[in-house]
C-alpha cells in the first residue's frame, strides 16, 4: 500500500507516524515541498492514502506557496473518491479549506501542551478508540478552521473549539500533534524561539521543554494507541 505524504518543511516530518506506517506495511512516498525540486502528482492514482503534515505557512498562502492549491485539490479528490486521508495542523486546515470551510486566526496562539476533550462523537469515533475523553496534546498554531458542512466534530478545547473532525469516515483532521517526539519539539522550540517568547499567553521554551519531559511517558502511550487507530483507518 502506498501513501502520499505531503511534508511542507523539513522541520515538520511524520515523526512517530513514519514508524507506524512502515510497521503496518505502508510505503510512504514523502514529498518535501520545501525542496524546490519536489513535485506533487496530478492526482492520487496509485496511492491508497493521503497524509498532509503541518507547516508554518497559512492554509490560504497560495500566493507565496502555489503548491497549496494542488494539496487542497488532492484532498478534495480524496473526499470525492473515498480515499482515506489524514491532515495534521496545517494539514487539518487545508482539509477544512478543501471541504469548503473558512480558515481564520484563532483568538490566541496555542504553543505547548494543552488539554483537549473529545466530543460525544469523538468518544464514539474509531479514530480515538481506546483513548481517554480528555488528553494532553502538543500544539503549535495561530489559525483555526470552521467545521466543513457534513463534518463530524470530534474534539474541542477552551481556547480553540475545533480541534478535530472527520468527514464521511474517510478523512480525519487534527489541529494538534500526536506524531511528535521530544526531539522534534526541541527542534521547533529552537527554530521558533522568537515566536514563543513573543507570545505572552504561552510558556517559555524552557518551560515547554520541562513539560515535555513530564508528560512524555503518558503521551507516548496514548500516541501509540492513536497511531494504531489511524493506520487501520487509512487501510480502509
Amino acid at each position: 500500500m502506498r501513501a502520499l505524504v505531503v511534508q511542507n518543511v523539513a522541520l515538520e516530518g511524520p515523526g512517530l507516524l513514519a514508524g507506524a506506517l512502515a510497521g503496518a506495511g505502508w510505503e510512504p512516498d514523502v514529498r518535501l515541498m520545501e525542496d524546490r525540486t519536489a513535485k506533487l502528482p496530478a492526482d492520487l492514482a496509485g496511492f491508497q492514502a493521503l497524509v498532509v503534515l503541518g507547516g508554518p505557512m497559512g492554509a490560504n498562502d497560495d500566493a507565496k506557496y502555489p503548491y497549496l492549491t494542488r494539496v487542497a485539490n488532492l484532498i478534495a479528490q480524496a473526499a470525492a473518491d473515498g480515499i482515506p486521508a489524514l491532515g495534521i495542523c496545517l494539514g487539518a486546515q487545508l482539509m477544512a479549506r478543501a471541504l469548503g470551510a473558512a480558515i481564520r486566526p484563532n483568538p490566541v496562539k496555542e504553543i505547548g501542551w494543552y488539554p483537549v476533550r473529545l466530543t460525544a462523537e469523538g468518544l464514539a469515533s474509531p479514530l480515538f478508540t481506546g483513548l481517554p475523553g480528555e488528553m494532553t496534546v502538543f500544539q503549535w498554531h495561530g489559525d483555526t478552521f470552521d467545521l466543513p458542512e457534513g463534518a463530524v466534530h470530534l474534539a474541542q478545547a477552551p481556547a480553540c473549539s475545533n480541534q478535530a473532525f472527520s468527514f464521511r469516515e474517510r478523512l480525519f483532521a487534527l489541529q494538534f500533534h500526536l506524531e511528535v517526539t521530544p526531539e522534534i519539539i526541541v527542534s521547533w522550540l529552537r527554530a521558533g524561539r522568537d515566536e514563543v517568547t513573543g507570545c505572552a499567553e504561552v510558556e517559555t521554551p524552557e518551560e515547554i521543554e520541562r513539560r515535555t519531559r513530564e508528560v512524555w511517558p503518558a503521551y507516548r502511550a496514548q500516541a501509540e494507541v492513536f497511531l494504531a487507530n489511524i493506520v487501520r483507518l487509512l487501510a480502509g
